[in-house]
């Protein structure tokens, strides 16, 4: 028997699962609103006892201060040199670590994997005071490279257990063909594989620059007497205070720095969208 469904009428099942998602994102999307809005709002509204989800005299006061803070631009720069480096420092290693797990058979290959995924479970924070001393015996401290180099080793095990799908989803047989025609192996690898596992990398990449870019832990941890090369985080200190906290410069600051995390990610929303697809379909 043929069931005939109205156009345009929708299934309660499916009106549910929207009218959920919708939910999510407001619940999602309700702090960033308020961030962005207490960063224009007067501080005489930012202070009221009847805080209102609106404002009828918005004001850069806030971005003002931020904007006048004493070396925010190298807070910034800093920040944008840390990521940059771990995004693409930990996107080549961890595509070369992929292949090699993936590819190439060799001792403890599966333990080395499953080291990956032991290393997810390990909190950071638990893990701090250790790379602290380490750090300190390698003359890294008050350094950028005392925050590129933990947040490498960090963003890796994901990465390489990520990509590790991509690159086994490739056949083999593009590889022997590729070899057949004359192309060498790194050459199969860069112009080859390289470009067809790019949405992983790309997706993979996403978080290791949202996870460096926020970072306040290390910073806070690692940069102790040298100032200038604090990242933008620690800058947001400054609106912490002892009397009474600058709610509009912490919220104004806080909406600079998701600037470039927007940004970034409207960037490489596509390769991030077939990328996430792709670790879901393997």
């Amino acid at each position: 028997m043929t069931t005939f469904r109205t156009p345009g009428v929708r299934r309660p099942g499916r009106l549910l699962a929207e009218a959920a998602a919708l939910l999510t994102a407001v619940v999602v999307a309700f702090p960033l609103y308020w961030m962005v809005l207490s960063a224009f709002k007067p501080a005489g509204e930012i202070q009221s006892t009847e805080p209102r989800p609106w404002t009828l005299a918005p004001s850069l006061d806030s971005f003002r201060r931020v904007f006048e803070q004493q070396d925010f631009g190298r807070y910034f720069l800093n920040s944008l040199m840390v990521a940059t480096a771990v995004v693409l420092a930990s996107a080549v290693i961890a595509f070369l670590a992929a292949v090699a797990v993936t590819r190439f058979r060799f001792r403890f290959r599966t333990t080395l994997l499953i080291m990956f995924l032991v290393a997810q479970m390990v909190p950071v924070e638990a893990l701090t005071i250790p790379l602290f001393f380490l750090m300190r015996d390698a003359g890294l401290l008050n350094t950028l490279g005392s925050l590129v180099l933990p947040h490498i080793a960090f963003s890796l095990p994901f990465a390489v257990w990520m990509l590790r799908g991509f690159v086994r989803a490739v056949p083999e047989a593009l590889e022997e063909q590729a070899r057949i025609d004359g192309a060498s192996h790194a050459r199969f690898l860069w112009t080859i594989l390289f470009p067809l596992v790019l949405p992983g990398l790309v997706a993979t990449s996403v978080f290791s620059f949202i996870s460096t870019w926020n970072d306040f832990l290390f910073a806070k941890s690692f940069l102790i007497s040298d100032t200038s090369q604090s990242t933008l985080p620690m800058a947001l200190l400054v609106f912490f205070k002892p009397d009474e906290n600058d709610w509009g410069g912490i919220m104004a600051g806080s909406t600079v720095m998701t600037i470039p995390v927007l940004v970034f990610f409207v960037l490489v929303q596509r390769r991030l969208v077939s990328g996430l697809g792709g670790a879901v379909k393997d």
